[in-house]
């Protein structure tokens, strides 16, 4: 399986690297998307069983055009999600990031979130901008997006449905000729 070299980052975080999942993932992945904290502003449920998520990892995560592991050194055990996912408009895309809670704080969304922008604009042909929506009360990863170099650019009031509340959405932007800090 094909890894990346790893990310260094700054503020003393740890490094990365994004790797294609695997069906054998499944296990060390059940850590994090079952823990109602880690899920609390996805779209999605926790996860409560094994066959659930592995369903998942085959249908969704394997087919999926970019859809990557985040892995920290010494290992090779997914602590997270990083995905980029197409929209209608073939010049956009759309990022997705997701970290065990025993990482976060400690630069690693921030690291995978560099890496992910730094391979997938030399990988997806005709890509110029990427798109995230964060819940406004989701400091924290907003956070990850703006050390990361997008750029917040408006609220989306009411703009969606997220485990049955109407919830306000920041968008932030990376563009494929922003500066990626590094």
């Amino acid at each position: 399986m094909e890894q990346e070299a790893p990310a260094k980052t700054t503020e003393g975080a740890q490094e990365v690297t994004l790797r294609p999942f695997d069906l054998a993932d499944v296990d060390a992945m059940m850590a994090w998307v079952s823990d109602p904290e880690v899920t609390a502003f996805m779209t999605w449920d926790p996860y409560t069983s094994r066959e659930a998520l592995l369903a998942f990892l085959r249908d969704v995560a394997l087919p999926h055009p970019w859809f990557r592991a985040v892995c920290l050194p010494g290992g090779d055990r997914p602590v997270g999600s990083v995905s980029v996912s197409p929209t209608a408009d073939a010049c956009r895309a759309e990022l997705g990031y997701v970290l065990a809670r025993a990482h976060w704080g400690k630069g690693v969304a921030t690291a995978a979130v560099r890496r992910a922008v730094a391979a997938v604009f030399g990988e997806v042909e005709g890509l110029e901008r990427l798109e995230a929506l964060v819940d406004v009360c989701n400091v924290a990863s907003q956070r990850v997006l703006e050390k990361a170099g997008f750029r917040r650019e408006a609220v989306l009031r009411r703009y969606c449905v997220v485990k049955g509340a109407v919830r306000d959405m920041a968008i932030y932007s990376f563009i494929s000729t922003d500066a990626l800090l590094v």
